[in-house]
């Protein structure tokens, strides 16, 4: 049974400056709560005991929102409010969860991924992407469904317009298991219009093995010079390692643009 997630949360969120000049993009509210609480909530009614944060010098607050006892206590004994002993209450059980490591220099998801090795115990983890939300359905909860059905790596996916493939990691699809699900006989990170496989995207749900640790040390630094967690994943499909696509049931939203941080307000305030 998957027990260990990780959540890359070292990146800068360029494309949401201005609110990222002075702010963790993860932090900021999507319909009153914080974008990372929507996808701790996913992990924690997937199943998952054990969260590992990737964070950077950069994102200390991040660390902070979670360890702000003086101030919720304080406050707490002024105004016995019983909404703020609430919020303090489900921060404390975030907390018991959660585990910080570092990725100061960004190198990249995949270099992100290594830097948790020493937490990882079992073969196979769960891993997130914060700007990815996955709204009416728990995707990783499905995934890891999938995940023990056939013993196999797993990661979400959708279909995308063509033209917009070099936003994504793209795969190809070797065999149809049913109408959701996919074996993957390759995957290429952000290709052109011209050399994507497929118009089918990777989105940021992975289950995997690991034994990625391995090949992620043996990469050199690809696309943007960064180390992609697309070419480990290739490297292990290479020595036959099974990979299912999931084409996920619930509705996605994409926080990480000022446009669809905005959307993804309104998408949830509707539910």
């Amino acid at each position: 049974m998957i027990k260990q997630a990780i959540i890359p949360l070292a990146g800068l969120g360029t494309r949401l400056i201005p609110l990222t000049s002075v702010f963790s993009k993860e932090l900021l509210p999507i319909n009153g709560r914080i974008g990372l609480e929507y996808i701790l909530d996913e992990c924690i009614e997937a199943g998952i005991k054990e969260i590992v944060f990737i964070i950077s010098n950069k994102k200390l607050m991040i660390k902070k929102y979670f360890y702000s006892d003086q101030f919720y206590k304080s406050i707490i004994k002024k105004k016995k409010d019983q909404r703020i002993v609430n919020e303090y209450k489900k921060i404390l059980e975030y907390k018991k969860k959660i585990k910080f490591v570092f990725q100061n220099i960004p190198k990249g998801t995949g270099d992100a991924v290594l830097k948790t090795q020493k937490y990882i115990k079992s073969k196979y983890f769960l891993m997130l992407l914060p700007d990815d939300l996955i709204i009416k359905k728990n995707c990783s909860k499905a995934m890891i469904k999938i995940h023990q059905k056939y013993k196999s790596s797993v990661m979400a996916s959708m279909q995308v317009k063509k033209n917009n493939v070099s936003r994504w990691g793209i795969y190809k699809i070797k065999k149809k298991l049913n109408k959701r699900n996919f074996i993957i006989d390759g995957v290429i990170e952000k290709p052109s219009v011209n050399k994507a496989p497929s118009n089918k995207a990777v989105i940021g749900r992975y289950i995997l093995p690991r034994s990625i640790f391995s090949k992620i040390k043996s990469l050199k630094p690809g696309r943007g010079k960064e180390i992609h967690i697309t070419d480990a994943i290739q490297l292990l499909i290479d020595d036959k390692e099974k990979f299912i696509a999931h084409n996920f049931e619930g509705k996605y939203l994409d926080c990480g643009t000022m446009t669809g941080y905005i959307n993804s307000s309104i998408e949830i305030g509707k539910l």
